[in-house]
């Protein structure tokens, strides 16, 4: 009998949903049973800002120290807690079909973000979403704050914050989607890269398991997950800059897949931002990501990450 694969994932409940999930993904698939081993991260040990703990990969290096140690045989992450350099060793076998990457509002007896008043308390642990709140002149107070998405949300229901602000995937894979008051239209409130996408990880000479999650992968989210974090990544900035990215596939009149890119980069303070937006075939995601990037920085986008370090 085939012993069950290893799942490496952190002991969160989105992360045990997100992991059971693909886990389950596996087993329709291939018939392969799969166990859940729950690992504890340096983020997960913190109550810190992500920024003090030194920002990308907190939640990651211990989930990839148990995959190079054997201990595991693949592991799921959020993929925007990824950081862009490729790990050597390590495969990103499967990006599986994403989430909507919208953020989502959760807000006092029903309000919206343009009904909240002047002075509001809003929540948030993202520079990102910091920085465009900050940005959209609405006069809000934006609070820092940590921990899973149920002590984000008990602040609002608690009277110690007027709202908090939240990644909608991660709602909607825990059954949670009747809290949102407003799901932040792109055009307000733009996403960070890779957003609402899964990265299930595994050893780059196992191919018995990376054949066996190459069923998992999803053609269009890895092309827009790879789009926006080329773009993160041609920045020199990690997953807590005030960097945004979101990319769309459709079909286009050639019947091929046209994948669509906006970015943008804003002050902390939310005085500045630098836009902009790309589109081309979805098989050249990486090009138009650098590209994107490239025309971004000729308009001041790296000054404005190097200032939020």
């Amino acid at each position: 009998m085939t012993a069950p694969l290893r799942l490496g994932t952190r002991r969160s409940q989105l992360a045990l949903t997100q992991s059971q999930h693909v886990a389950d993904a596996i087993t329709a698939a291939s018939g392969r049973a799969v166990e859940l081993v729950h690992i504890t991260t340096e983020g997960d040990r913190s109550s810190a800002a992500i920024t003090q703990l030194g920002g990308t990969g907190v939640f990651v290096s211990a989930l990839r120290d148990a995959l190079r140690a054997g201990t595991v045989d693949l592991a799921v992450h959020s993929y925007k807690d990824l950081p862009t350099a490729e790990e050597p060793g390590l495969v990103i076998a499967a990006v599986p079909p994403r989430e909507d990457p919208r953020d989502a509002l959760v807000a006092r007896d029903g309000l919206t973000l343009g009904e909240l008043p002047a002075g509001a308390t809003v929540g948030t642990g993202a520079p990102r979403r910091v920085a465009q709140l900050r940005a959209l002149g609405l006069g809000l107070e934006v609070v820092p704050i940590r921990g899973n998405v149920d002590t984000r949300m008990g602040k609002v229901t608690s009277g110690e914050l007027d709202a908090v602000v939240l990644a909608r995937a991660g709602l909607a894979r825990l059954g949670r989607l009747d809290a949102v008051t407003e799901v932040l239209d792109p055009l307000q409130v733009l996403p960070a890269p890779a957003q609402g996408a899964l990265a299930v990880e595994c050893r780059s000479d196992d191919d018995v398991t990376r054949s066996l999650l190459a069923a998992l992968d999803d053609a269009g989210a890895r092309a827009c997950v790879v789009a926006e974090r080329t773009v993160l990544a041609a920045l020199e900035a990690g997953c807590s800059a005030p960097v945004a990215a979101h990319a769309e596939v459709a079909e286009a009149e050639d019947g091929g897949d046209e994948l669509y890119l906006r970015a943008s980069v804003t002050a902390i303070d939310g005085s500045d931002a630098v836009r902009g937006s790309a589109s081309g075939p979805a098989t050249e995601a990486a090009r138009l990501g650098r590209e994107l990037a490239a025309e971004l920085i000729d308009r001041g986008a790296a000054a404005l990450v190097a200032a939020s370090r």
